[in-house]
């Protein structure tokens, strides 16, 4: 008798205590822009660089993921990291003008309320990505540029340099080969972005994308990076996503938004929605790529150019970066 009371009481105390919760999923996917983007146009040296570098990145958004960051925080991270490598073009490695300067936009958006900042045309802000958040955040404002926008920087303590920064002798090489040829591209495409997609333990979605723009851009020319909905955007209903390619069509064709729609309205999986965009809408002068993360942690990177600097990394913490179309 005094077993079965005791075997009676071990069930009742087992069957009060609930499983554990698993874990929500995480997922970061991010990107180094797309072009012409081959393996006869880079050295396997060079090649060894870009993998090296988005796996850094890669990681860096995944240990704040892990630690319980929020999506914001890794993709802010995970960019800041692109920003600072000269290979890309965004922050330190961006493009010159015609007029020989660098001019960034940058913007982030957060997909559990749909709040989002973005700056453009700056010249003195070393992480435009982090002016971005700062803007989001601590401004009642979507979209600064210019002077006021670093203004703004300054006033929220972010880190101010010189122009002369941003000068890399590559991206120098490449204005004064356009500026002979008269616009023609030099050995790499004129355009080029960073970017990243992100999914915490919340289940909360953010996008965010950097860039310098177009080599040999005119007339204060911003490009579709900053723009929400075009470039960049998230919504926890349905992706997040952050663009890279030629940005006056990104615009014209609403292309980051388009993803979420198709997906919201048409009930198109994220694979499907981006290669219906990409592929599909865009015409071939719209040249350029997407990565789109949805709440259950899918994932696309579809492009329609011959390469995509990509990558992404999810619960197992192993990096997964891919440069070539095949």
């Amino acid at each position: 008798m005094k077993n079965m009371v005791l075997a009676t009481v071990i069930a009742l105390g087992l069957a009060t205590i609930a499983p554990a919760e698993e874990p929500k999923k995480i997922m970061l996917v991010i990107h180094g822009g797309a072009g012409t983007i081959t393996r006869a146009s880079m050295t396997p040296e060079q090649e060894q660089q870009y993998r090296s570098a988005l796996e850094q990145a890669l990681r860096t958004g995944h240990g704040v993921l892990m630690r319980g960051g929020t999506s914001v925080d890794a993709v802010e991270a995970t960019i800041r990291v692109l920003e600072d490598n000269p290979l890309f073009n965004a922050g330190k490695g961006a493009v010159f003008t015609h007029e020989g300067k660098n001019e960034l936009d940058a913007a982030i958006m957060n997909g559990r309320d749909k709040s989002a900042g973005a700056v453009a045309g700056v010249t003195i802000i070393k992480n435009p990505i982090s002016a971005a958040r700062a803007v989001m955040e601590k401004s009642p404002h979507v979209l600064m540029a210019g002077r006021g926008a670093e203004l703004f920087a300054t006033k929220m303590g972010l880190e101010i340099v010189d122009p002369s920064y941003f000068w890399t002798e590559k991206r120098w090489k490449s204005l004064q080969h356009d500026l002979i040829k008269d616009q023609q591209s030099s050995g790499e495409k004129k355009h080029g972005t960073v970017g990243a997609v992100a999914l915490d333990q919340n289940g909360d979605l953010a996008a965010g994308t950097s860039t310098g723009g177009l080599t040999d851009k005119q007339f204060g020319r911003i490009g579709d990076s900053p723009i929400v909905g075009a470039g960049t955007y998230a919504d926890n209903e349905t992706c997040a996503v952050s663009a890279s390619g030629v940005g006056e069509y990104f615009i014209r064709w609403n292309v980051a938004y388009d993803i979420a729609a198709l997906m919201k309205y048409r009930g198109m999986s994220v694979g499907d929605a981006a290669n219906e965009v990409i592929n599909r809408k865009l015409p071939k002068e719209g040249e350029g790529g997407v990565i789109a993360l949805d709440r259950k942690g899918n994932f696309a990177m579809t492009f329609n150019s011959e390469g995509m600097y990509r990558g992404w990394i999810g619960p197992d913490g192993v990096p997964h970066v891919l440069i070539y179309k095949d």
